[in-house]
């Protein structure tokens, strides 16, 4: 699994850590002071660091400093008791990944732990360095579902057959048209995209085919459509779902015979075209429903490309953000160059409905937004919030501007929840008296929930 320093001058409670930590899994390494933590750390390879905030000699915010300044990256996690919850505000301020009040919930320490060591392999530098090997045809991905679209896209580039490419909005679906594209053999020919919806029903069909002169009012000419500007390349049909039935019977002809007739013309035009299409929904229901050709269906399902939703493939985030990092930074003339680690947290967190597109809207954000040399939780708190309608994933995130009151009403709910809601044992485990847990609860909100769960007030 994992090497854990723990570092705290109390002997028994460093067994207590040290015993629940290897039923984990997790190598255990234990220190009693600041400098032979420093020692530990010089002569054995640790993966997180958890120590107390008082120390004697050097204090737990003396380590923080020490390791930040030969262990950038390092998680740390301080451990404080309840009344000097400022100065673990202040630790994470200096770079601590979280703390933990005492006496520590070791389920929650546990959690903390795993999730340090999941964010640490997702943002360790030999990922970010391997994302230009991880770079295809202008895309980033290292997760096995992008891989296998690479891989894919290799096999399949050359061929003539019709490609289906499915998966949610802004997941890149165009991108993936335009790989086939241009690592295929027809490179050197046209690439042209429709937008399916974009165009009404009644002027689609002339956006494909084309008209020959005189067959509608208006038609003062002979005009191409895009079947034919698309010769000798390929055509992506983007959105295949939002065609009507009329011109969904047209395609049909075309990838069957290779031809078609302009509107008011009469003589086939034959056509060396590559058809690629793409959609979010779920054809297959939309025949159910009437509302698509089986048989055009059949003819665009010849080899299917599933685009993974960004969720799913969530070590490729950090690649992706430093991606757009560089390119909107350059844009706009800025030296930024790093997410601080809180911000990096939050965005591996999301889940990222709007999928790449809506990463790179928040990350193009966050660069304007920016005036210094990273992007730190106050430039990304907007898009995140905005987005998941609460700040559950960026409450978290400390910054110059955190909110004290904030984080004592978290740890506050936290102890009520973990006592059951039962404000005597919840006194002791702050190690406070009870009315001064009431003041705080009513301060802060809670007096109103403890009421509704049937607490002892």
């Amino acid at each position: 699994m994992a090497t854990v320093l723990v570092v705290d001058d109390e002997a028994n409670i460093l067994k207590v850590f040290a015993a629940r930590l290897k039923q984990r899994g997790h190598t255990v390494l234990t220190s009693l002071s600041a400098e032979e933590a420093l020692k530990r750390l010089k002569a054995d390879n640790v993966d997180v660091l958890i120590s107390d905030y008082v120390l004697p000699g050097k204090s737990g915010m003396d380590l923080l400093r020490a390791v930040k300044s030969i262990h950038p990256k390092l998680p740390v996690i301080m451990m404080t008791a309840y009344g000097s919850i400022e100065m673990a505000v202040e630790a994470m301020k200096q770079g601590a990944y979280d703390y933990l009040t005492k006496p520590v919930d070791y389920n929650e320490m546990f959690v903390l732990v795993e999730r340090a060591l999941t964010e640490r392999d997702l943002t360790s530098p030999a990922r970010l360095e391997a994302a230009s090997e991880c770079e295809f045809a202008g895309m980033i991905g290292s997760a096995p579902e992008m891989q296998d679209v690479f891989d894919t896209i290799r096999r399949v580039a050359d061929s003539r057959a019709t490609m289906l490419i499915v998966g949610e909005s802004g997941t890149g679906k165009e991108l993936i048209a335009r790989a086939l594209h241009y690592t295929s053999i027809r490179k050197n020919a046209p690439f042209v995209a429709v937008n399916c919806t974009a165009i009404p029903e009644t002027l689609l069909e002339n956006e494909l085919f084309g008209h020959e002169k005189g067959s509608y009012t208006g038609a003062y000419r002979r005009d191409k459509g895009k079947f034919e500007l698309a010769d000798g390349g390929t055509l992506f049909l983007d959105e295949i779902a939002g065609v009507s039935l009329s011109v969904q019977a047209k395609l049909l002809r075309v990838l069957q015979e290779r031809c078609f007739q302009r509107i008011g013309g009469s003589t086939d035009v034959q056509v060396d075209i590559r058809v690629e299409a793409s959609t979010q929904k779920d054809l297959e229901d939309l025949i159910r429903q009437g509302k698509f050709r089986e048989d055009l269906y059949y003819r665009l399902n010849v080899i299917t490309i599933k685009v993974p939703p960004l969720r799913s493939r969530k070590e490729d985030i950090p690649l992706l953000a430093k991606h757009f990092l560089k390119k909107y930074a350059d844009e706009n003339s800025k030296s930024i160059t790093l997410f601080a680690p809180a911000v990096m947290r939050a965005l591996v967190n999301y889940d990222w409905p709007g999928n790449v597109r809506e990463l790179e809207n928040a990350v193009e954000r966050a660069a304007v937004m920016c005036t210094s040399d990273r992007i730190v939780p106050e430039n990304i708190r907007q898009s995140i919030m905005s987005a998941s309608g609460s700040d559950d994933l960026v409450r978290d995130m400390p910054s110059g501007g955190i909110d004290f009151r904030e984080v004592e009403r978290g740890i506050i709910l936290r102890a009520l929840e973990a006592n059951g809601w039962n404000q005597t044992n919840t006194a002791k485990y702050l190690k406070i008296s009870r009315k001064q847990l009431r003041t705080k609860m009513r301060h802060h909100g809670l007096l109103a929930e403890a009421s509704a769960g049937g607490d002892d007030a």
